[in-house]
């Protein structure tokens, strides 16, 4: 690794297993100084420190549950008390939520609008009270913002889009102290949650442009591109890494 990331403080939401994991690996190996938050698996949580440690940087787990605002506030001003400051956040705590529209409850649109989206604006909010002239905010969205290939994935897709319309505005309210924002989309993506030998897997593979899915390791290394030195004039995008899901 190039050490691109010497010195810098990240904050990784949902950073103790799969996506998550591979970009604190990632940024570690870069020569950031991670902060993650976890919700429950502190076997997961402590794998992901060791990993850190081995990188020979600082870490820093924080339990938190996304669908709690106060949660969220408080592991950004834990990040910066521990790290010293905040330069990169990277909102990639989400879930999904899968089912035809006449059998989602309100319990799931609500939980999944406040892990997804309304987590999101909170952590940001936070952050950019602490972060310099130069600093990354870099949200973990989905391909299905702009293309759903299957039925029952409405509301995830609604979530996925409203994020596209908030690193937008946000994009020009940021721009000016120097601030980036954007989306990175992922398609299909081999973890623990979604293997790719799973139910849906060959349905997957059938609408990619490769016909396989991704590793956490390809997404890590484009948001440790992201958050390097070399794409500051990159703001307001959603950036697909889909495997050619979407074209």
């Amino acid at each position: 690794m190039n050490q691109s990331l010497q010195g810098k403080r990240v904050l990784v939401t949902g950073g103790s297993r799969g996506i998550g994991a591979a970009i604190v690996q990632r940024l570690a190996l870069e020569g950031a100084d991670i902060a993650f938050t976890y919700h429950s698996r502190e076997a997961d949580a402590e794998k992901t420190i060791q990993s850190v440690h081995e990188a020979g940087q600082k870490a820093v787990a924080i339990r938190a549950d996304s669908a709690d605002p106060q949660a969220i506030i408080s592991a950004v001003q834990h990040t910066v008390q521990e790290l010293g400051g905040l330069d990169i956040l990277v909102n990639n705590a989400g879930i999904g939520t899968f089912a035809l529209v006449d059998d989602v409850s309100l319990a799931e649109l609500d939980r999944i609008w406040a892990i997804n989206v309304r987590a999101v604006f909170l952590a940001t909010q936070e952050a950019i009270k602490h972060m310099p002239s130069g600093s990354r905010i870099i949200n973990i969205s989905s391909c299905n913002a702009e293309r759903m290939p299957f039925a029952g994935g409405s509301i995830y897709a609604m979530s996925k889009s409203a994020l596209t319309g908030l690193v937008k505005g946000l994009s020009r309210d940021l721009g000016p102290r120097g601030i980036t924002i954007n989306n990175v989309q992922p398609g299909p993506v081999a973890t623990e949650m979604n293997p790719e030998d799973g139910e849906f897997s060959d349905m997957m593979k059938s609408v990619t442009a490769v016909s396989r899915y991704s590793v956490p390791e390809e997404i890590a290394a484009f948001v440790a591109y992201l958050a390097g030195p070399e794409t500051g004039f990159i703001t307001g995008a959603g950036l697909n890494i889909d495997g050619g899901l979407s074209a």
